[in-house]
C-alpha cells in the first residue's frame, strides 16, 4: 500500500515526540568523534511547508508544534527542548517565522560531520521525488526502495557506529510484525546499533504485537517512551498517543526526555501525559 503521505500530518504531536526523542539520541551520539551511519527506513519528503494543500487540510500542526513555537522564548532555557526549538528555527528560511516543518531526514542529518553518512529510504514514488529535490550537505544517499529490506541488506555498516530510525505508517496491520522481525534480524547483524522505532497508540492496541514480538524474540535493552495526547472515548478510532522505542539507548536518555516532555505536555494542554521506562532491561 502506497497511499500514505505524511504531509497531511506534518508537525503534529507525534512528530514533536518522535523528533524530540531523535534529537536527544543524536545529540548524545555526536559527543564522540567516531563516524556514524544514519539510516532512515521511511524518510518521507524531508521538509513540509505548512502552507501546502496537504498540511492545510487537517492542520494537525496547530495542536502539535505551533503551541511550542509560540512559547519558544519561555522555553529557551530548557536544556533539551530549548535546543530542539532552536534547531527548528534554523530549519526555517526566516528563523523568526515557522513556515516549514522538517522531517526525520533533516533531524538525522543536519549536523552530519566528515566521516558520517546518511541513507534515506522511501518507497512511495511521489514522496521520493520530493525527497530527491531537497538539498542536503554531506554524504547523503537517497534510495527509492523498501526501507526494511534495505536495512537488512546494508547492515553491518563500515562506520564504527550505526543509528537507525524505523518509522512506518502502519497502514497495514502486518507492519507491526514486519518491523519486529526486521529489527530482530538487524540487531543480530549489528548488536551495538542504536535503533529508534516509532509506533502509534490506537484504541485497537496493535502496537502490542510489535512490543511483545521484540520481547519474545529475546531482544534486550529496549526502552520506551509514550506520549498520550488524550485517552479515546468509547468507539473512537483515531490515534490518541505516540510511542517510541530505543534499543541500546544512550545513558541518561530517560531523564533528559522526561524533563523535556513535561513542558510539552503542559503546552499542548490537558489531559495529556508522558510515561517512560524499560520495556526489556539488560
Amino acid at each position: 500500500m502506497l497511499s500514505y503521505q505524511h504531509a497531511y500530518h506534518a508537525g503534529n504531536f507525534a512528530d514533536v515526540h518522535k523528533h524530540l526523542t531523535l534529537h536527544a539520541v543524536i545529540d548524545h551520539q555526536l559527543r564522540k568523534k567516531t563516524g556514524i551511519t544514519f539510516i532512515d527506513t521511511h524518510a518521507g519528503r524531508g521538509l513540509y511547508p505548512l502552507d501546502a494543500t496537504e498540511a492545510l487540510r487537517l492542520q494537525e500542526y496547530r495542536e502539535g508544534v505551533i503551541p511550542l513555537w509560540k512559547a519558544r522564548q519561555a522555553l529557551a532555557n530548557e536544556p533539551l527542548l530549548g535546543d530542539w526549538l532552536a534547531a527548528l528555527a534554523s530549519a526555517q528560511p526566516d528563523p523568526s517565522r515557522l513556515t516549514h516543518y522538517p522531517g526525520s531526514p533533516w533531524w538525522m542529518g543536519h549536523r552530519l560531520r566528515k566521516g558520517d553518512r546518511q541513507w534515506l529510504f522511501e518507497l512511495h514514488p511521489g514522496e521520493h521525488e520530493h525527497l530527491a529535490q531537497l538539498p542536503f550537505s554531506g554524504a547523503v544517499e537517497r534510495i527509492h526502495g523498501d526501507g526494511l529490506k534495505g536495512l537488512l541488506q546494508r547492515v553491518p555498516v563500515k562506520t564504527p557506529r550505526l543509528c537507525v530510525l524505523i518509522d512506518p505508517s502502519y497502514e497495514r496491520k502486518a507492519e507491526y510484525a514486519e518491523v519486529a522481525e526486521t529489527l530482530l534480524e538487524a540487531m543480530r547483524k549489528a548488536r551495538h546499533a542504536v535503533v529508534l522505532v516509532w509506533y502509534p497508540l490506537l484504541p485497537a492496541g496493535r502496537h502490542r504485537e510489535l512490543l511483545e514480538g521484540l520481547r519474545d524474540g529475546g531482544l534486550r535493552k529496549v526502552w520506551y517512551g509514550e506520549f498520550i495526547r488524550q485517552l479515546p472515548n468509547e468507539g473512537e478510532r483515531g490515534m490518541f498517543g505516540s510511542g517510541m522505542l530505543v534499543i541500546n539507548p544512550p545513558w541518561g536518555l530517560d531523564e533528559r526526555l522526561a524533563a523535556a516532555m513535561a513542558p510539552v505536555v503542559d503546552s499542548l494542554g490537558a489531559p495529556g501525559s508522558y510515561r517512560s521506562g524499560w520495556w526489556v532491561g539488560e
